[in-house]
């Protein structure tokens, strides 16, 4: 499957953007869905994911309450929601599909990645 990532930008501290990863395929709904980031000079890490119902959502502490992850598997999209946005949010945000059905958190359990899109959120 092959996975488009956009909306990405530059935000204030404190502002909002949201992410769309969406999907080349109408089985879409078979993957589940991760988010990850990567900032300069540090290791990738998860940020959130989506079960291939869209009913069981995972996040990694530092984003917990911020961001929300959704999806509409009638659009073969998956959205980031970000909100209150910190300057260490700043990175490259990835997202990437995994066929099955465990959500997993470690990027090497994925099979697929999109392109990554730049956030950089300034102070």
């Amino acid at each position: 499957v092959q996975l488009q990532v956009s909306g990405g930008g530059l935000v204030q501290a404190g502002g909002s953007l949201r992410l769309s990863c969406a999907a080349s395929e109408r089985t879409f709904g078979t993957y589940v869905i991760g988010w990850f980031r990567q900032a300069p000079g540090k290791e990738r890490e998860f940020v959130a994911a989506i079960n291939r119902s869209g009913t069981g959502t995972y996040y990694a502490d530092s984003v917990k309450g911020r961001f929300a992850i959704s999806r509409d598997n009638a659009r073969n999209t998956v959205y980031l929601q970000m909100n209150s946005l910190k300057p260490e949010d700043t990175a490259v945000y990835y997202c990437a599909a995994r066929a099955g059905i465990v959500v997993l958190k470690r990027g090497y359990e994925y099979d697929y990645w999109g392109q990554g899109t730049q956030v950089t959120v300034s102070s």
